[in-house]
């Protein structure tokens, strides 16, 4: 017990010896280091020279004049008047398949009726039969060609400046999932 206690108050006398002469060791080392060492720092390049710029708009069109808004406004209501006469019936009975969006309706299938191409389309579980000149989407489609694989249709649609304009677009034959009858297989 007593060589316990000796080696216990012996082991902190020896650490704080070799801690002593390694410490002035490292401080010489470092005052070295600092010695050796030269800054080194790149000078800052002088600063651009500002040159104002003198705005001058006595000789350019005021922007916020209200005279040329009327102007652009009356040339835009001729270019109008003016412009094609494409436009909706907007006076025409509507068909029900006008009352979905394209993306709710599918092409499930095609068959011919007297000769011609009819497609099958299905909306919320509802098929129907569509020819060509049938109307169907909300954006005024007018179904213009059918075929095995798909249906081709032009909308009218406004663009960005109000005008109405032809679009083409189409429904393509969606595979439909087989369908399982009675319980789980």
């Amino acid at each position: 017990m007593k060589l316990r206690l000796i080696g216990a108050m012996l082991i902190p006398v020896m650490l704080a010896a070799c801690s002593a002469s390694s410490e002035t060791e490292i401080r010489q080392w470092m005052a070295d280091v600092r010695q050796g060492m030269k800054p080194t720092t790149e000078p800052v390049p002088p600063p651009k020279e500002f040159m104002p710029y003198a705005y001058d708009s006595r000789g350019l069109v005021d922007p916020f004049d209200s005279q040329k808004v009327v102007m652009a406004v009356a040339r835009q209501q001729q270019s109008r008047a003016s412009s094609s006469s494409l436009r909706p019936d907007l006076d025409r009975r509507r068909e029900t398949l006008e009352g979905f969006s394209l993306d709710q309706i599918r092409m499930v299938g095609m068959m011919k009726q007297s000769g011609t191409n009819v497609a099958l389309v299905e909306t919320s579980g509802a098929t129907h039969l569509v020819r060509v000149g049938n109307h169907l989407g909300q954006n005024f489609g007018l179904v213009t060609r059918i075929s095995e694989t798909e249906v081709q249709l032009k909308e009218i649609v406004q663009d960005a400046a109000g005008e109405w304009v032809e679009r083409p677009s189409k429904l393509e034959l969606q595979e439909s999932a087989p369908r399982q009858q009675g319980g789980k297989r």
